[in-house]
């Protein structure tokens, strides 16, 4: 990723996230990340210009990668829809561990972080006896502006990794699949509305651990990204109208990977 390159997608970063200020702090940490460490390698580029090139036999692709996602609700129960942009932002470094001798083949193990917000019309309301309650919003009964919960993980991907790069090739394709387990260190819902606002935190109704699948395909820098939850987002005492909340996160987006 050039510097420009990752000027522009830090400003387009900003545009998305200017209007949460927890998230700030996490572009200026990308900024330093995507801008400052590629030009420091560049400067080490060019110094070595004069000098004879010599090939790495064992080359590995660890990487940092950044990824921005468009977050959906999959099995919703009935009633419930979205609303509004519901984003993801994530970012971490992965080790890779090449498994066969033309290292186009490897397993990743990596560490990282998740914020996720969805905007949706599920009211989290908590009750006189602290036990939380789940309702279906109505927009002809109930007047609101923002309804959304977050969560935010730490994150470890284990993955396969398919390329075509080889030690002087910086630029070629990918797949990469594997798994995503999340631990959720942080999670909120808040409502901006009639005839309160609420705001709750540090929910006991998520579960902890959260888990999927995930695949990221591409070329170079720029890779389309899936990822799809395999156990639901709420504990299964987590209940509307007598039935278990069964939606998962499903999230699609872009991943960006620097080496």
């Amino acid at each position: 990723m050039t510097f420009k390159t990752s000027f522009v997608f830090c400003i387009l970063l900003y545009s998305i996230l200017k209007p949460n200020l927890f998230f700030m702090k996490y572009l200026l940490a990308l900024l330093l990340c995507s801008c400052i460490v590629p030009l420091a390698v560049c400067q080490d580029i060019d110094g070595l210009e004069t000098e004879t090139k010599v090939l790495d036999s064992l080359y590995k692709e660890d990487q940092f990668y950044i990824g921005v996602t468009y977050n959906l609700l999959a099995y919703k129960p009935k009633g419930i829809s979205q609303n509004g942009f519901s984003s993801g932002f994530h970012f971490g470094f992965t080790k890779d561990m090449p498994i066969n001798k033309r290292r186009n083949m490897a397993i990743g193990l990596g560490l990282g972080l998740s914020f996720n917000s969805l905007n949706h019309n599920l009211l989290i309301d908590k009750k006189e006896d602290s036990s939380i309650e789940f309702s279906v919003l109505n927009d002809s009964e109930t007047s609101f502006s923002k309804n959304k919960f977050s969560m935010h993980l730490l994150e470890v991907p284990l993955e396969f990794r398919w390329r075509t790069s080889t030690a002087e090739d910086y630029k070629f394709w990918r797949i990469y699949t594997g798994f995503k387990f999340g631990y959720v260190f942080a999670n909120g819902s808040k409502f901006k509305g009639e005839p309160t606002n609420i705001k709750l935190n540090n929910i006991d109704a998520f579960n902890k651990f959260q888990y999927g699948i995930n695949l990221s395909v591409g070329y170079n820098t720029w890779n389309l990204y899936a990822y799809y939850a395999l156990n639901p987002i709420f504990k299964s005492e987590s209940k509307i109208n007598g039935s278990t909340i069964d939606a998962k996160a499903l999230k699609i987006g872009l991943m960006f990977y620097i080496l």
